[in-house]
Parts: C-alpha cells; sequence; structure tokens
C-alpha cells in the first residue's frame, strides 16, 4: 500500500508541484484546499482532496479525526500554505504563524501524523532580514533571525511555535525567491521585459539568488525522511547573481531586442509603495508592492550557504537561473 502524504496550499505555486512530484514519486496524495480554491492545476485524477479550516481549532480537529478514522494517518506532512500579501497586518501572523501551530498541534493531537512521520514546513530566507547588509556574509541557518517585514516575522514566528510543540517531528525549509511557471511576482517583470523596460531599485550593488520551484520540491520531499530534527536549511540554487542578471535572462529568452534600463532612488520605490497601498485598500484588493515588498527589494545582500541541506539533505539544485528561465520562457510569454 503506498504511503500517503498530505500537502498545504495544494492549488497554489508552489503546492501544485509538490502534489505532481508526490504522485510522481508513488504516494497517495492528499491535497489540502478550500472550498473556493481553484483546482486548474490539480487535474490528475490519482488526486485526493481534503478540506480543511487551518483558522480554527474545533473544524481542524473533526475533519483531521474523521480522515484518520477513515483512511489512516498521514506518512508525512509538506506543510506549503501561507500568504506572501494581505490587506491586514494581523493577516500575515494569522495565516503563517497560527494556522502552522495550529495544524502542528492538531496532527499530533488527532493521530493524523503517523509515528514515523515528519512535517516539512516551507518557510523563507526573509526570516533573516537584512542580517549581512554591511559584512556581505551568506546567511546561515545558525545566524539568528531578524525580520524586518510582517512576511518574515509571520514566517520566524511559525517556526518558533513549531518548536514548542513537543514530540514534534519536523523540518524546516527557507528558501530564497522562488520562481518557475505557474509564479506570478516575476513574472510581472517579464511582463515588464516584453515591454521593453526594465525597472531596477537602488544604486549599491546588489547581489540575488534564486531557486526554481522544481530544486524547491526536490528539498521538501528529501527532507521528508532526512535531515535533523529540528533544523532549518536554506535553500538556494547554489549561485550568486547581479541585479541584472535575470532581466538579461529574460530578454534573451523572450526575445526582446531593446530594453530601457531605468534604476531609481529607493526612495521612489518607498513613494510608489506607500501609493499603491493605499490605493489597494480603497480598492479592497492586496498590491503586489507595498511596504514588506519595499524592504525586500532594498536589501543588497541575499547569498546563502546551502552547505547543510546538501550534507544532511542529500540536496543537489539540478536547476541554475539559466536553466530555470529557459524551461519558464512559455509561461512567460502568455502571463
Amino acid at each position: 500500500m503506498a504511503k500517503s502524504i498530505l500537502i498545504t496550499g495544494a492549488s497554489g505555486f508552489i503546492g501544485s508541484f509538490l502534489v505532481e512530484e508526490g504522485l510522481a514519486q508513488g504516494y497517495e496524495v492528499w491535497a489540502a484546499v478550500r472550498r473556493t480554491s481553484s483546482r486548474a492545476y490539480l487535474q490528475d485524477e490519482r488526486i485526493r482532496f481534503i478540506e480543511l479550516n487551518l483558522e480554527n481549532d474545533a473544524a481542524l480537529t473533526a475533519q483531521l479525526s474523521a480522515h484518520v478514522q477513515e483512511h489512516g494517518a498521514f506518512s508525512g506532512v509538506i506543510h506549503a500554505a501561507g500568504a506572501t500579501k494581505c490587506r491586514r497586518v494581523a493577516d500575515f501572523y494569522r495565516i503563517n504563524a497560527e494556522a502552522t501551530g495550529r495544524l502542528a498541534v492538531t496532527l499530533l493531537e488527532t493521530g493524523a501524523l503517523g509515528a514515523d512521520g515528519r512535517l516539512v514546513f516551507v518557510s523563507s530566507l526573509s526570516v533573516y532580514g537584512a542580517l549581512h547588509e554591511i559584512d556581505h556574509l551568506p546567511l546561515r541557518e545558525t545566524d539568528q533571525p531578524q525580520p524586518n517585514t510582517h512576511y518574515g516575522r509571520s514566517k520566524w514566528q511559525a517556526e518558533c511555535l513549531l518548536a514548542q510543540v513537543p514530540g514534534l517531528n519536523y523540518v524546516v525549509l527557507r528558501p530564497t525567491g522562488v520562481y518557475g511557471p505557474r509564479e506570478r511576482d516575476y513574472a510581472l517583470m517579464a511582463r515588464s521585459i516584453r515591454r521593453h523596460i526594465d525597472f531596477a531599485v537602488g544604486f549599491k550593488p546588489q547581489v540575488l539568488t534564486f531557486i526554481y520551484v522544481k530544486d524547491l520540491v526536490q528539498a521538501a520531499f528529501l527532507a521528508l525522511t532526512r535531515g535533523r530534527s529540528g533544523a532549518a536549511y536554506v535553500l538556494t540554487d547554489g549561485k550568486s547573481y547581479t541585479s541584472r542578471a535575470f532581466s538579461d535572462l529574460l530578454q534573451l529568452e523572450l526575445g526582446v531586442r531593446r530594453v530601457l534600463h531605468i534604476t531609481a532612488p529607493t526612495c521612489v520605490l518607498w513613494l510608489v509603495a506607500r501609493i499603491a497601498e493605499a490605493v489597494a485598500r480603497l480598492r479592497g484588493t492586496t498590491s503586489t508592492l507595498n511596504a514588506d515588498k519595499y524592504r525586500i527589494m532594498c536589501q543588497r545582500n541575499w547569498q546563502a550557504d546551502i552547505t547543510p541541506a546538501r550534507r544532511d539533505l542529500g540536496y543537489k539544485p539540478a536547476w541554475p537561473l539559466t536553466r530555470g528561465v529557459h524551461d519558464t520562457r512559455e509561461w512567460y510569454r502568455t502571463f
């Protein structure tokens, strides 16, 4: 009988790729969705669906208890559900932190996570904030997080909540910026390149890192059975890039002949972000460009040391930026 795995955030960018990999590896895959979730990327007939309310103790307990009674426990859980932008600050902590702690506790209380099962939590490199902006050292798992955005703080709070759950077998993954088909934020840059404009912020040199979605998925499945319980692993593709590397590759892959490169002072971005947030509030929507995004775009040093992930997980990044952008070009052409 195939081992069963629960994947939260299954309808999203990263989650849908996790579902595909789980099926490819022969798992019985349970995709956690909400009633209103899109299933556009979840069309495989082998996928089994489960509705989970991660924001309500009683509802989540009832849902997981019912699953255990009918189907047994999960062999593993990959928790990829979360929010990268929110209308209200409190929503970051409710969705990213409180829901993560609630899921971990309820998995153990209901017996929904098997005795040898592990929870893999997809956190973020943003938990470090602008930690090494001055010394330009790579971010490491041993560094004490100092998040400077609500997104980063909520992810760090989630990690802290997991550490407080007695008896929980878990591993944390801290990926840098994740790109690939179905992702929308980097796709906005591609759309700008198609319009012959490349917009950058800040005049100080910037070192960036990236991870292609399939490399992150590889690490998540390795972490189900490898790595130290309670450890947090930094993830990139193993390389560092200049601030122009991504836009230059986009221009090449999209066949755009001429691009106007515009670099604006950080104060201009701050003003634009504030205006975008104000407009979004009036419309009752969320803005891709906001105060959190401003701090992230202004950060100059995103170098990271993935040695522990290579050593403990057996992680072998296979998608450098050149290969990843090439593989994503059709998505960027149509977005």
